[in-house]
């Protein structure tokens, strides 16, 4: 048998071995699945009850991570669908439908009669065909205690000049999946990869299905060439000719009983159409400065055919612990060269202009300069500043200074900051939203963790990607819909189901309000305990006067098997952010 035979022999055995391996992941979920979807029709028949559209002017939406934000095709506005919420004791899902517009900076919510069932991890395009439609396939519903799982293989349409939902029931489409990725080209969407998980198994995908928005029909197609390995939570973006970049993704696999190895990829590939119906696979070699490896990222195609990556987490496993490092930085990837480069922020003009005139103090990068340094330190202590101190604001830091410094250097870089001014920008997050309309790149909510606690996020950011010049705050976090509730609280485990995972439930359990109270409490005795800052008193006094109070604050917070230089950059995270409060 020649190399091609054995090639050949050797693709087949492999899809044959994925296809039992899908059939017994299916044959395990079945009844996991036959369990949720009791749920899921209950909450089905809570929906049917909707009669009329109704649109209300509103707050912005609760936090919320695997939702999907989609810019309008036809007008200023982003559109918000599903997502998911976990509070330490519960996992809501969600299916409501928010309008969020550009120009006035307002939220509108707007219930439709019968729409798609509540999931997360779903994926959402919008076509301008038929003066507007919102396609969404595909997610996951999980049980209140999450440890169930059903995977959506539904496709549903929204008209957005009707305002009206309709399910497109078309044989030979994907199974049921989520973590999966779609993307519009050429009057198609094209879904690729996912995954699908049961209690005791799970399976990833590197399949590839085209659906015709024409003649509403899927087919799975089989592409020459190299295809990715099976994964999930990868990036697809098109580009100019119809052809699809693959980048990215997350998978693991069994290596022994109960012993998983995942595995965060960073390679890259293109799908592109050779001819009508065949496709190809190819492998691609970028140059440049390449993000670190990371999952939970979040990728669009912005101005000049450059793809823009911002934010994730890279989960560095310690034994039996696994301690995630949050990012907030900005890559771009220029589809023309085939090259990948740091996004830099230049800053406000005012900056700018002292730099002209030669002021040393001011340390200001130009956007866009393919530099081959890696990204600033700084990032990642500024998670830790964020969650200990448990006050989601508006993140403050300064590129000219590192929480990781030397306490000698801490009196210099204050001088800087004053200097430069202090630029305001997302905190560190992964599983982000992230839209880009007409050149402005907007970042809504997302998570990170400190410890064992899961921070979900609500703000709302915008950079301008012409400009590059300054994150927007359009909505800031409200510390107050931050909820946690440890394990130990939870006294009212059975009372899980439809009210478990309802949003705006009226009434709270006993137990919740109690521990909301006592937390509110709690807060307000902490707050009154911090060392005060002293009237005109410098951070560089503050911080040497009170170290040890943050330093036993941080120890506090995260455990006694924190390293030591991981709790010092967290205290002085925590005072910075109290000092900068305190000088409002």
């Amino acid at each position: 048998m020649g190399k091609k035979g054995k090639k050949e022999k050797k693709v087949k055995g492999a899809e044959k071995t994925a296809a039992k391996m899908e059939k017994k992941v299916s044959k395990r979920s079945k009844k996991d699945e036959e369990d949720l979807e009791a749920l899921i029709a209950e909450f089905q028949s809570l929906d049917a009850k909707k009669t009329q559209v109704i649109e209300t002017a509103c707050s912005p939406p609760s936090p919320r991570l695997n939702a999907s934000l989609t810019p309008h095709p036809e007008k200023d506005e982003l559109i918000l669908f599903g997502g998911e919420y976990f509070n330490g004791q519960k996992t809501f899902l969600y299916n409501e439908l928010y309008i969020y517009n550009i120009k006035k900076n307002s939220w509108c919510k707007v219930d439709i009669p019968n729409p798609p069932p509540r999931r997360c991890a779903h994926q959402a395009i919008a076509v301008p065909q038929a003066q507007g439609q919102l396609w969404v396939f595909g997610g996951e519903f999980a049980s209140p205690d999450g440890e169930q799982f059903y995977h959506y293989k539904d496709l549903w349409v929204l008209h957005l000049n009707t305002k009206s939902w309709e399910q497109i029931k078309s044989p030979g489409g994907p199974s049921g999946r989520s973590g999966h990725r779609m993307v519009y080209t050429k009057r198609q969407l094209i879904v690729f990869g996912g995954f699908h998980e049961s209690a005791r198994d799970y399976i990833y995908y590197n399949d590839v299905y085209i659906f015709n928005l024409d003649s509403f029909t899927w087919a799975k197609i089989s592409p020459s060439g190299t295809s990715p390995s099976p994964r999930s939570g990868c990036q697809l973006t098109t580009t100019q000719d119809g052809s699809i970049v693959v980048y990215g993704g997350y998978s693991k696999q069994r290596v022994k009983k109960d012993v998983d190895k995942g595995t965060v990829h960073t390679d890259m590939f293109l799908l592109k159409m050779e001819a009508a119906d065949k496709w190809a696979w190819s492998r691609m070699n970028p140059s440049g400065v390449k993000p670190t490896p990371r999952t939970g990222f979040s990728m669009a195609v912005g101005p000049n055919n450059r793809s823009v990556l911002f934010g994730g987490v890279y989960d560095e496993e310690e034994e039996e612990t696994i301690e995630g490092d949050f990012f907030n930085d900005l890559y771009f990837y220029d589809q023309g060269k085939n090259r990948w480069f740091t996004a830099q922020i230049k800053g406000h003009k005012l900056d700018r202009k002292k730099r002209r005139r030669g002021d040393k103090n001011v340390d200001v990068p130009t956007a866009g300069v393919e530099s081959p340094a890696e990204p600033i330190e700084v990032i990642k202590e500024i998670v830790a500043e964020d969650g200990t101190v448990m006050t989601i604001k508006q993140v403050i830091s300064d590129q000219a200074t590192t929480a990781t410094a030397e306490e000698n250097s801490e009196e210099e870089d204050e001088d800087k900051e004053e200097a430069a001014g202090s630029q305001v920008e997302p905190c560190p997050r992964s599983s982000s939203m992230t839209a880009i309309k007409q050149g402005v790149l907007y970042v809504y909510g997302g998570m990170f963790e400190v410890g064992d606690r899961q921070f979900t996020l609500n703000d709302l950011y915008s950079l301008d990607l012409h400009k590059m010049e300054e994150w927007k705050v359009l909505v800031e976090m409200d510390p107050k819909t931050q909820e946690w509730l440890d394990e130990s609280d939870d006294d009212d485990e059975e009372e899980q189901g439809a009210e478990g995972v309802e949003e705006e439930e009226e009434e709270d359990d006993d137990v919740d309000e109690e521990e909301e109270s006592e937390e509110d409490n709690n807060d307000s005795n902490d707050e009154e305990e911090h060392p005060t800052v002293e009237p005109n008193e410098k951070y560089s006094d503050y911080l040497p006067r009170t170290e040890q109070h943050w330093i036993q604050l941080a120890r506090a917070n995260m455990g006694p098997e924190a390293k030591e230089k991981k709790v010092l950059k967290v205290a002085h995270a925590m005072a910075k952010t109290f000092y900068e409060l305190k000088d409002e």
